[in-house]
């Protein structure tokens, strides 16, 4: 299989340079890094795809079953990767993403050699002692929503995800991106996104690992990056002076910059 052209891999930067691979979260595809990734490019050689399902991603190559866990989107990524050839990667998660990584890093740590995660969550459903900033009834009701009217609850959500309200831009772009995913396959990765419980896989990460999250995020509050942060030893902690969920289209200039940052001083 053409790994490259099932993942519309995309390559640019320094081709000499350090990679850094960003991967994008549910119902957006790689044009949400396209604020950040030409500041990474003046230094590093910047890898973006689209998991399958996603974007301009072959969605023949889709496998219900696969990408009915964050397995297979981890397979994806280091797919890519082995593709290319790439050690020593800098891997940067958006959202579900960050767990991805997570699990890419435990598979293939001689790949993946950092982590940054951007708006994570491991469980985005409250439990005991920890709170994902959802109750499962509202997990339940935001997943029969979805499937009962993809493109509806789409224009619904994506503004409230994005926040924001200042620059409605924002919001109407996330509901582009929504809208353009396929409803069937949007509704797999929503279920494997929202009902995922990642907080014991925290334990396998042993790189170092930047967790970027913003002031103020619906889908993963503060309470969350203070506990991926408790989790992996060693960590470090950015909260950005932004709004929403996807900072790298509302802050793109503070997520540029903390990833920089973070990797000039891990290598």
């Amino acid at each position: 299989m053409d790994i490259r052209r099932r993942n519309n891999v995309t390559v640019s930067g320094r081709p000499d340079g350090p990679v850094v691979v960003l991967a994008h979260g549910f119902g957006c595809d790689q044009n949400m890094w396209r604020l950040v990734a030409p500041s990474l490019a003046e230094s590093y050689r910047v890898v973006l795809f689209d998991y399958v399902g996603s974007g301009r991603a072959d969605l023949s190559a889709w496998d219900e079953s696969r990408y009915s866990s964050l397995d297979g989107y981890a397979a994806d990524a280091l797919e890519v990767c082995e593709e290319l050839g790439l050690r020593d990667v800098t891997f940067v998660g958006h959202s579900v993403s960050a767990m991805v990584g997570v699990l890419a890093a435990a598979k293939a740590p001689e790949r993946i050699s950092r982590l940054v995660m951007v708006a994570p969550s491991p469980r985005y459903i409250d439990d005991v002692d920890y709170r994902g900033g959802f109750s499962a009834e509202d997990i339940d009701e935001l997943l029969e929503s979805l499937e009962s009217n993809y493109l509806g609850w789409s224009a619904a959500m994506a503004p409230v995800i994005m926040s924001n309200a200042d620059r409605p831009a924002l919001g109407e772009e996330l509901t582009a991106s929504f809208c353009a995913t396929d409803p069937d396959m949007a509704r797999v990765f929503a279920r494997t996104t929202f009902l995922s419980d990642s907080r014991q896989d925290l334990k396998t990460v042993t790189v170092p690992t930047l967790v970027l999250e913003c002031r103020q995020d619906v889908i993963a509050p503060r309470e969350v990056g203070a506990y991926v942060h408790a989790a992996i030893p060693g960590s470090r902690l950015v909260t950005l002076e932004a709004t929403g969920h996807c900072p790298q289209l509302s802050a793109p200039e503070a997520t540029a910059e903390a990833v920089i940052d973070f990797i000039g001083a891990a290598r």
